[in-house]
């Protein structure tokens, strides 16, 4: 059984809908007021635990009442509950929307890796060192390692949101950190690489013209697009649907780092053919997976909503829409 715990803080002159929309909701339990508890901000406390599948429902009719502006909303899962009628209620009732995502949590997932702080960058650059170790070596483990250090997909996925939810800022904020995030990592790793270079230790077959690795970076083809179409899909389910260890696949099947440092290591060989290959390789990756992103995302929430409208339907009268 998935359930959430809701804490609201409502003024007084709110409290009465507030209770009224948690009373008529058949998915809402455990409902606990405590009148002129709470401060900052100053109102009644009330708490309750909602089934996960109907938590959206709730979160409208809140969000409807204006308490999330006038008062305050928090929600967090539940880790373990014991309730037989909200089991009963979950197994007969909810149905497929038991496992529907909750989608003001998703956002606010989403929401928070598009918040750039200097770690960002600093991940970025590192991740974009490790993979010019790994293509100057030919260590693919290195390059999956670069792959999973790196950061870029939760700038990538707050884009995709930001032209789903059609805010200008996000968008920007997004391009302008993908944009100097990676021009810093291609200029630090040309500056490495030019220092390796320059002292002679770049390995010997490398210096042959042996790079295995580096070939299936600078080479896009049909075949990037596709792994591109198919990380984006898998990125937002897992997502919506907290899957890590799915994630953890996308960031290890996208070749976003590698290309950036392979650039910065072409470059200081004098490779511009190559060069070329990984910049086309990188903005093939970034633009397939933003407009995945999004058209998964709307895809995904139609899919939901009409599983619910259908549920609606079907049940009783006068019953709230999980």
């Amino acid at each position: 059984m998935r359930m959430m715990h809701v804490r609201l803080v409502s003024p007084p002159d709110l409290t009465g809908c507030v209770l009224e929309l948690l009373h008529a909701d058949r998915y809402v339990f455990n409902l606990v007021v405590h009148p002129g508890r709470a401060s900052h901000p100053e109102g009644d406390a009330v708490e309750c635990d909602v089934l996960t599948g109907a938590a959206n429902g709730l979160l409208r009719g809140l969000h409807d009442l204006d308490l999330d502006r006038r008062g305050s909303v928090a929600v967090e899962p539940v880790d373990m509950a014991f309730s037989g009628a909200a089991a009963e209620a979950e197994v007969r009732q909810l149905g497929a929307m038991a496992h529907a995502p909750v989608w003001e949590e998703v956002e606010s997932r989403i929401r928070a890796e598009g918040t750039y702080l200097p770690r960002f960058y600093v991940y970025l650059t590192v991740a974009s060192l490790i993979g010019s170790v790994g293509i100057l070596t030919n260590s693919q483990i290195l390059i999956v390692a670069a792959m999973v250090v790196g950061p870029e997909y939760g700038a990538i996925t707050s884009i995709a949101l930001g032209l789903d939810r059609g805010h200008p800022a996000r968008i920007r904020a997004g391009l302008s950190a993908l944009t100097v995030g990676f021009t810093l990592a291609v200029l630090v790793t040309f500056l490495f690489s030019l220092v390796i270079r320059g002292l002679d230790l770049q390995p010997k077959a490398f210096d042959r013209g042996l790079r295995p690795v580096s070939d299936l970076i600078n080479t896009p083809n049909v075949y990037s697009v596709v792994v591109a179409v198919l990380a984006g899909v898998v990125g937002i389910v897992s997502l919506t649907e907290s899957r890590t260890s799915a994630l953890l696949g996308v960031f290890i099947s996208v070749t976003t780092i590698p290309a950036a440092a392979d650039i910065g290591v072409s470059c200081a060989f004098f490779s511009w053919r190559e060069a070329r290959g990984s910049l086309i390789q990188l903005l093939v990756n970034i633009v397939v997976l933003i407009v995945v992103g999004v058209f998964t995302l709307r895809f995904q929430r139609a899919v939901w909503q009409r599983i619910g409208s259908r549920q609606q339907r079907s049940a009783p009268p006068g019953a709230p829409a999980p």
